[in-house]
């Protein structure tokens, strides 16, 4: 299916706004082999209740049962490379096309393609907390020691360390989405890539900024609840759209120039960071 007309709309918004802004969910990150949490079939969970594996309780009474519900996502994120939506982003935001993004993703894609305004309103798994003293230490030796011999990482107190993302019953950062509300109510545009906009408080960021005046961008392969308050709405790939759209903008930016526009480059920035 052509979207020829939308992505263009879509790049005129964007390439005229004065203030636009992303906001990102799962679906930025499966096309680089991440799984998201709610599809059929292959979500996180479809075969875990999430308040078992994956909450703050839990994981005080049991951190072992987090850690094996997580092993198969943490090889996952040891290996991730930014896709060509990650990397389109990032090119719109080194554009000016983009002045900052807002995740929901705890992978650090966006920042290892080459963004560098990145609110990670969900956490980030590049440094974990000692959930009984609270020292903070980085994250990737503890995560590769875990992948080899299987024991939840401790504190030399005997605390387990808990990575910095946010687990179910866990308040956001707050100073992160603070940010990301200001965020909201400076835009004139949001463009919403991949996210379903069904998780609070992050769904509620599109109210705010319509509520301020901003325009709607939505590039999801699901309809949202958010489809007919925007102005442009792409059901398709987000790898497959954001591009077109990144091209699109920069072409016209390039012409206005007087520079010959140039193909899009789908080389990421480096990667020589690792994603934990």
């Amino acid at each position: 299916m052509s979207f020829e007309p939308e992505i263009e709309r879509a790049a005129a918004l964007l390439r005229n706004a004065r203030h636009a802004v992303a906001l990102t969910g799962a679906g930025v990150s499966t096309p680089s082999g991440i799984p998201d949490f709610r599809s059929p079939d292959y979500g996180l969970w479809e075969r875990n209740d999430p308040m078992i594996v994956a909450s703050i309780w839990s994981f005080r009474m049991n951190p072992q049962i987090f850690y094996s519900w997580i092993r198969p996502v943490a090889e996952l994120l040891l290996t991730a490379q930014p896709n060509p939506a990650h990397i389109a982003m990032a090119e719109m935001e080194q554009s000016g096309c983009l002045k900052s993004i807002i995740t929901q993703n705890v992978d650090g894609l966006h920042q290892r393609a080459g963004a560098q305004h990145v609110l990670e309103v969900h956490g980030h798994m590049r440094r974990a907390t000692c959930i009984r003293c609270y020292r903070e230490v980085p994250a990737m030796s503890l995560v590769a020691r875990y992948l080899l011999n299987g024991e939840t990482p401790r504190c030399e107190c005997g605390g387990a360390f808990k990575p910095n993302v946010i687990l179910m019953g866990e308040q956001l950062p707050v100073r992160v989405l603070n940010q990301a509300i200001d965020q909201m109510h400076r835009c004139d545009v949001l463009l919403v890539a991949g996210s379903s906009l069904e998780v609070v408080p992050v769904a509620d960021l599109p109210l705010l900024a319509i509520e301020h005046g901003a325009r709607l961008i939505i590039v999801n392969l699901e309809p949202t609840g958010f489809d007919p308050q925007a102005e442009v709405v792409i059901h398709g790939d987000v790898a497959d759209v954001l591009p077109l759209i990144a091209g699109q903008c920069r072409a016209t930016r390039e012409a206005a120039a007087g520079q010959p526009p140039e193909s899009i480059s789908l080389k990421a920035a480096s990667t020589e960071d690792p994603a934990i």
